[in-house]
């Protein structure tokens, strides 16, 4: 999908600071360079073909060398707009909250563990339901190693999730045993059922099939999304959230997220949006790995 040479170091070029201080420190300007990433071989399944424009791809960081008292002051500038942003983000929640819902009219059924199960029970005896679309096609031979990154980043989560009254599930085209054979690889405990080919992955936008009214994505068509090349000419199966609430055996969809919206749910990113080399990638997850095959 991606080109392992794609990732070169990328330059933060540094101004000279203006008058020195009683430092030192803030008449020197520092160049250096990011370190390169070790080219990785992109997953096969690989969600997104063309990267979404961020600093660390598509442009040179300015970075100079300041007093206490300069980092002090660009800080609180900071600051006050990441307060901006909390605000923004915890009223886009309260308007999420408030969207209204669609009752659940088919009869989803998936394969677990304990054999056939459906929507409803995949609750348990919680009020929500949290589904992650992993993408995991039937032919394939382990998941999208994306995918992955995402699990790998929330399932410490869960025991608090369920703790708030919410399930959590996974949900794959695959066969139940290949699921359970790479679920058992690396290692993880977090439920995951199989949809096989019924009509829940082609419902809500995840596998794309023209012939079953499935070719659609991130609430945009399919073709228009290859056309900028934000998919893969002949990926299939895509990944995403979807949200379910119940009242008592009635099952309602309340919410779906797709492409960049996956993005709030990995802790890995977010940390290291808070480090100065930030993502440090030239495509996005191009240097993901399934997480026993880091060889660290």
């Amino acid at each position: 999908m991606f080109c392992p040479s794609c990732i070169p170091s990328l330059a933060l070029t540094v101004a000279a600071a203006g008058a020195a201080s009683t430092a030192g420190l803030s008449a020197l300007a520092l160049a250096w360079r990011r370190p390169a990433r070790t080219a990785a071989p992109r997953d096969a399944h690989a969600p997104t073909l063309t990267p979404t424009p961020t600093p660390e791809t598509d442009m040179e960081t300015q970075t100079a060398v300041a007093t206490r008292a300069e980092w002090l002051a660009a800080r609180r500038a900071l600051l006050a707009k990441e307060k901006e942003a909390t605000r923004l983000r915890d009223a886009i929640a309260a308007e999420r909250r408030a969207l209204p819902l669609v009752r659940i009219d088919k009869a989803y059924e998936f394969e677990g563990p304990n054999g056939r199960t459906t929507l409803r029970e995949l609750f348990g005896p919680r009020s929500q339901l949290v589904v992650y679309h992993f993408m995991f096609g039937p032919t394939w031979e382990q998941g999208c190693a994306s995918c992955s990154y995402v699990m790998d980043n929330i399932e410490g989560a869960l025991v608090h999730l369920a703790a708030a009254d919410t399930a959590f599930v996974a949900v794959s085209r695959a066969p139940l045993a290949k699921i359970d054979a790479f679920k058992a690889r690396l290692g993880w405990r977090f439920p995951w059922v199989s949809s096989g080919e019924s009509d829940f992955n082609y419902d809500f936008h995840v596998t794309f099939d023209d012939a079953r009214g499935s070719m659609e994505y991130n609430y945009e068509s399919v073709a228009e999304l290859r056309r900028r090349g934000e998919i893969p000419p002949k990926q299939t199966d895509m990944p995403g959230f979807s949200v379910f609430v119940r009242d008592g055996d009635e099952v309602f969809h309340s919410y779906s997220t797709y492409q960049r919206g996956v993005d709030t749910f990995l802790n890995t990113y977010n940390l290291l949006d808070l480090t100065p080399l930030g993502r440090n990638e030239r495509h996005p997850m191009q240097w993901v790995k399934h997480h026993d095959r880091y060889g660290m």
